[in-house]
């Protein structure tokens, strides 16, 4: 992928600030609504995908990324479906390290499922991206192959070794399903901890029909903090990583344990981040349907004022926050695309 010079902002260009006073600093890319898996909380296990013709090409991706670097963006996450399946997806990954090399980013990094990541750790590493999330639901083969329907374990933990082995730092995903991986979170963070590896706890989305009851799957995190409660002390700490998670300490392991409570405790009011589709759709709230069309903005000109103009537009519209109910009066998913559309 061949990648032009980094553009600078122009002299007075201002930052992206929401209607509520929020920078927003923070992009999540969608370069694929495709996976390798199809866990049973994120798709249908008969799932269909946007044509590839619809889907922006990496040069066009990384415009789009560096439009939102001019503007203020220092984070940007690369995101799914599963990133790393993508054709040729280390040219957008080489083409965004040029934004670290010139400091106008702070961090590149990405959220796989880590099937690919022992193919492709080594030159992760080599474009600057210092630290991965890895969803794991479980350590349990049968159980995991049960969640993804079709993921490898024994593939996905190698990948994490070549990942720590690249010198990249990794903080584990766990989707926290009732009944199915409950009494795992326990012996989850003791490992992760033991290896090295912090541990984001996630309550489910209610997004995109999966062919189940999500309230079937939903387990609040106030009831899996109080569990974990029983076996660490937790300290309230107040790290941010850029994204919506809560943290706590371990006393006993010195490692950390992430919330993010969509449902239980929304985490809006300080949300500076947008996502950007596939297809080049800008998403401004994770839990609305509102959003704004950046490829036609994109395509209709070789200078970026129509970008420019497209994404101020539609920060200017940006919630305040979204409403997710998970209960037996809200049976259907609070939005019909899946998040794996939306990017994670």
């Amino acid at each position: 992928m061949n990648s032009p010079e980094l553009k600078q902002a122009a002299p007075g260009v201002s930052p992206l600030i929401d209607p509520f006073g929020r920078r927003i600093n923070y992009i999540r890319v969608s370069v694929t609504d495709r996976c390798d898996f199809r866990c049973v909380y994120c798709m249908a296990e008969n799932m269909a995908f946007l044509p590839k013709r619809d889907l922006l090409t990496l040069e066009e991706l990384d415009r789009i990324c560096s439009a939102f670097v001019a503007r203020g963006t220092r984070k940007i996450r690369i995101t799914g479906g599963e990133p790393l399946v993508r054709r040729n997806i280390m040219g957008l990954f080489q083409a965004l390290s040029r934004h670290l090399k010139a400091g106008a980013l702070e961090e590149l990094t990405l959220t796989t499922n880590g099937s690919q990541l022992e193919k492709y750790a080594a030159e992760l590493a080599a474009c600057g991206v210092r630290r991965i999330n890895v969803s794991l639901d479980s350590r349990d083969r049968e159980k995991f192959k049960a969640i993804t329907r079709r993921g490898d374990l024994d593939q996905v933990l190698a990948g994490i070794d070549a990942a720590q082995n690249a010198g990249m730092k990794i903080k584990i995903n766990m989707v926290a399903l009732k009944g199915v991986n409950d009494d795992e979170i326990v012996p989850a963070i003791a490992w992760a901890h033991e290896h090295g590896m912090d541990l984001t706890l996630i309550e489910v989305m209610p997004m995109g029909e999966i062919g189940a009851e999500r309230i079937d799957q939903y387990l609040p995190l106030t009831q899996v903090r109080a569990d974990i409660a029983r076996h660490f002390t937790l300290r309230d700490i107040p790290l941010r990583t850029g994204g919506p998670a809560r943290y706590v300490e371990l006393a006993e392991t010195g490692g950390k344990v992430g919330f993010i409570t969509p449902l239980t405790h929304n985490f809006c009011e300080s949300c500076n981040r947008v996502r950007i589709t596939c297809t080049g759709t800008l998403y401004m709230c994770l839990g609305q349907e509102d959003s704004a069309d950046l490829r036609a903005p994109l395509r209709a000109a070789a200078n970026d004022d129509l970008l420019d103009a497209a994404i101020e537009n539609a920060i200017a519209r940006k919630p305040k926050g979204h409403d997710f109910v998970i209960d037996r009066a809200h049976s259907r998913p609070a939005l019909a695309r899946h998040m794996s559309v939306t990017g994670g």
